[in-house]
């Protein structure tokens, strides 16, 4: 390891092996290397994903280990979407406990394990290693709270609610969530997503056990649930969000003339400042092709000018001149582009943030997991967004409605649509406050360091 002389510290990352999972965790990661280059940082990954990312320029004082693939890459977890869940519950610990009691000879041992709070089995390997642990939460604190309240779920009979029809109910008693519908609460409590009922009531029966909780949301956005959360933990709660690159983002990316800028930059460059919407689904789970057929009709039917990361199938997606379509892109400095006004998101939590932080309104178009959860705060609390699907997430669309409803959305002449992009600025100023000095999320990460310095000098938590 280089520059060893100069390490004091030593952390364990160990996401959960999914691209929306791994992102958060290696950004907080570059950022607590950033301020503090005293700390090394050894980040855990299926071969599989070393695959992906071996490639990514990492600071000098994170490097990768890996361990064998959940399953083999031939299935997939986009086929088996609940069977590698449950390997990741299973066929992980031997391996990881492994390779840390193999850093303790080659390095030190480590202060702490952060781990993604799925991989819940890391509580009981740091009790059996004397390492504190850290669960790192790469949903929203809303989604969280509703699943450490399932009990509340079942007492009050939601928790099966949507094979009984009630997915229009209010759920109004969880501890600092506004009132949300049964049909807005993640996919676990609704149709095919039950079958991992089982597995959420098992991640999040150690939830209490780590020695911190650490969440990838801006306080500001969910401060609420947050303090309600702070309520009933002992161990410090710290949101460290957005976790998203932010650190790495040009402040004006339309400004820059390198050779060297993507052509879709230049694109960009080119068109009038909030004319452009953003179009991402992305990138695992997707819409059936019928449904994809009428949203392409849509958005060409509508005129608008669009930027569309369509991934495998770009030939498909271009049809006329009024847009761009690419592969894949550098979304947040997309997002950050003057020339964009909006963005049609299928309401992951790292695209939901990034939103946010770029201050850009949305039209929501969950598909599954927490989707549904996160598009119902963005249209309902934050009110920066609205729904492509107005009444049930699992009805169709046909291309007249999403072609009227872009139209509407890009109209830079719509008083409605113009007070929710001053909306969508004012959480832009919300969020980038939070990572400036002395702001929320910039004083919980110090906090953070502050312990994990403290439980390496022997005065931090107990195990």
């Amino acid at each position: 390891m280089e520059h060893s002389s100069k390490i004091t510290c030593h952390i364990v990352a160990m996401p959960y092996p999914g691209r929306g999972h791994i992102n958060p965790m290696m950004n907080f990661c570059k950022i607590i290397v950033t301020k503090n280059p005293n700390i090394f940082i050894t980040f855990i990954v299926t071969e599989e994903w070393h695959s992906f990312i071996k490639s990514d320029i990492l600071p000098d004082n994170i490097k990768y280990a890996t361990i064998p693939n959940v399953i083999p890459s031939e299935i997939g977890r986009a086929k088996d979407f609940a069977g590698f869940i449950r390997a990741t519950l299973t066929k992980l610990e031997d391996p990881v406990e492994k390779l840390i009691d193999g850093l303790c000879g080659q390095l030190m041992k480590p202060s702490v394990i952060v781990y993604d709070t799925h991989m819940n089995w890391v509580v009981g390997l740091g009790n059996r290693m004397n390492i504190p642990v850290a669960s790192f939460f790469t949903m929203s604190a809303t989604v969280f709270s509703v699943f450490l309240h399932m009990d509340l779920l079942a007492q009050n009979g939601h928790f099966k609610a949507y094979l009984t029809g009630k997915i229009q109910e209010q759920v109004d008693y969880i501890p600092g969530i506004p009132s949300i519908r049964v049909l807005d609460l993640p996919t676990p409590f609704q149709g095919k997503g039950q079958e991992l009922l089982d597995v959420i009531t098992e991640i999040f029966s150690t939830v209490s056990k780590p020695q911190y909780l650490l969440f990838t949301s801006v306080y500001e956005l969910e401060s609420s649930v947050i303090d309600a959360l702070k309520q009933k933990f002992p161990t410090p709660v710290y949101s460290v969000g957005p976790a998203i690159p932010y650190f790495t983002s040009e402040k004006d990316p339309s400004a820059t003339t390198s050779v060297d800028e993507p052509e879709y930059i230049k694109w960009l460059n080119a068109q009038p400042n909030g004319s452009v919407l953003y179009i991402s689904q992305g990138s695992f789970l997707s819409v059936t092709c019928a449904e994809l057929d009428e949203i392409v009709a849509g958005v060409h039917d509508s005129g608008i000018r669009f930027f569309w990361v369509a991934r495998d199938e770009t030939v498909r997606f271009q049809k006329n001149g009024c847009g761009l379509v690419v592969p894949w892109c550098d979304q947040l400095k997309v997002l950050s582009h003057p020339s964009i006004g909006g963005f049609w998101s299928h309401c992951g939590w790292n695209s939901t943030k990034e939103a946010a932080f770029s201050g850009l309104p949305m039209l929501t178009f969950p598909i599954f997991w927490d989707q549904q959860t996160n598009s119902k705060q963005i249209v309902e609390d934050w009110k920066i967004g609205y729904r492509v699907k107005k009444d049930n997430h699992q009805s169709s669309i046909t291309r007249e409605e999403i072609s009227s409803l872009l139209k509407w959305f890009m109209d830079s002449g719509n008083d409605e649509v113009m007070e929710t992009r001053r909306r969508a600025k004012e959480m832009q100023k919300i969020c980038q406050c939070s990572t400036a000095k002395g702001g929320s999320s910039e004083i919980n990460i110090d906090s953070f360091i502050k312990d994990v310095f403290s439980i390496k000098n022997g005065n931090g938590l107990g195990l």
